[in-house]
């Protein structure tokens, strides 16, 4: 983004403007346009995914079976505030998030006792349900930015993912990138590939089904 985008975004959020398109509150939007201005590359917008790309990734869950959901990369916590207004009440939310303050705006602003926030990374998936011993995960959904990580850092968290699945398990990657998309296939065989041009950035969404 332009430097002089950047700077009118920032005196918007010292205004109290609400930026995000998907409706966070001032704080949430402040504390992501903090992080984006501090490592753009990581978060990749200066806002919040968007309710369209919410409403693209959550469409096709099957709430009822749905017991337990993972997030990878929650950030402030859009997609999982809406995951938690349509799961089950004895589903389990396990979040995995590394960024400090992120952790800390969630652990604040999150009271539901069905959301885990674990202050580890997503490659830690598989090693978390054990400890938790809650068992296979039926949905895991990541954002995280797979096309600017290391190889073999990309790579743990697809493979733990996938092994957290069972069979017919789903995991849904979104991305301004679709780099992944090639792992995704040396795992999951076929991937089906959509797109929300609406969020900022417009972004891709990949739907992985373990067989």
């Amino acid at each position: 983004m332009p430097i002089a985008g950047k700077n009118r975004w920032a005196r918007k959020l010292k205004q109290g403007a609400d930026v995000s398109a998907a409706g966070p509150n001032q704080d949430s939007a402040f504390v992501f346009a903090r992080n984006f201005f501090k490592n753009p590359r990581m978060l990749g917008s200066v806002i919040p995914s968007s309710r369209f790309l919410v409403n693209q990734l959550l469409r096709n869950v099957d709430w009822e079976k749905a017991r337990v959901i993972v997030e990878i990369g929650p950030g402030v916590g859009t997609i999982s505030r809406e995951i938690l207004k349509r799961m089950r009440p004895d589903a389990t939310l396990l979040v995995f998030e590394i960024n400090d303050d992120f952790v800390q705006h969630l652990r604040q602003n999150f009271g539901d006792t069905r959301m885990r926030i674990l202050h580890r990374s997503g490659a830690e998936v598989l090693d978390a349900l054990r400890e938790l011993r809650l068992g296979n995960a039926d949905y895991i959904f990541a954002g995280i930015p797979f096309s600017i990580m290391p190889d073999d850092a990309r790579m743990a968290v697809l493979r733990n993912s996938y092994d957290a699945l069972p069979t017919g398990g789903v995991m849904m990657i979104y991305q301004f990138s679709g780099k992944v998309r090639a792992d995704l296939e040396k795992l999951f065989g076929r991937v089906h590939r959509l797109f929300e041009p609406r969020n900022v950035l417009p972004a891709q969404v990949f739907h992985c089904v373990k067989r």
